[in-house]
């Protein structure tokens, strides 16, 4: 699961081990979630809400599976697509269709971009690989324009009856899974200690709500292992897309 840059040898391990497993990735993010990957993908891009001609960042975009799936959604949009590793930028600008997608190398953490740049903002497996949650969301928030969406795929500890299994599982499966099929268990071991480790939607949700994002909303998938979070800079935007 891809991250753009943060400025820290924790940053720079990150960035070495994705750009390792950059040729097994897409194959490993559709074993490890059933299939699943592609059809959240597309729910993000969906939830963006573009208007016509709207602009899209798409952060941590590893093999650009969310900016393509937001090509076919908003045909006419400007997309931005930005990774701070190069190797996953490299192979998802070979993508078909790819060239209508602006690609580049990206630190989510001092986004390069004026204030109220774009209509919305995507990431996929961002939040989890960042020291800063909150100063991420915030650049998101100040890049963002009145009415702007920002959409968050995540990774997230399990919950209810199956908990303890599905942890289990997620501690001995994924590992083994990423020794076999990718070659490299230190990066899958590193997956799923982060995903266990990582914040509820709910604790989301309220950083997001005390940055001042509004109408956040959230729903978990796949065993309550993965989220998909939203929000909305408060704001109008003339054209906003209605909800697909």
């Amino acid at each position: 699961m891809s991250a753009t840059s943060e400025p820290s040898s924790h940053g720079e391990d990150v960035r070495q081990m994705f750009d390792a497993i950059t040729a097994d990735y897409d194959r490993m993010n559709a074993v490890m979630t059933l299939g699943r990957h592609a059809a959240w993908c597309t729910e993000v891009a969906r939830r963006a809400q573009l208007p016509a001609d709207g602009h899209l960042l798409d952060l941590a975009t590893g093999t650009g599976v969310i900016a393509q799936a937001a090509r076919r959604l908003y045909p006419s949009a400007q997309i931005t697509a930005g990774d701070f590793s190069q190797a996953m930028l490299d192979l998802a600008a070979r993508r078909p269709a790819a060239e209508s997608i602006t690609w580049e190398p990206m630190d989510a953490n001092s986004l390069r971009f004026d204030d109220e740049s774009f209509d919305a903002v995507t990431q996929g497996y961002l939040l989890r690989n960042v020291e800063d949650v909150a100063g991420v969301l915030r650049e998101q928030y100040r890049v963002l324009r009145p009415g702007g969406r920002v959409v968050v795929l995540e990774t997230c500890p399990p919950r209810g009856i199956l908990k303890l299994p599905v942890a289990l599982g997620m501690r001995t499966v994924i590992p083994l899974a990423g020794r076999l099929l990718a070659g490299n268990k230190t990066a899958y071991s590193y997956l799923a200690r982060t995903s266990l480790g990582f914040a509820r939607p709910e604790q989301v949700a309220a950083t997001l709500e005390g940055i001042g994002f509004t109408d956040v909303g959230w729903r978990r998938r796949f065993l309550t292992t993965n989220m998909i979070i939203w929000a909305r800079k408060p704001g109008s935007t003339p054209g906003s897309a209605a909800q697909p």
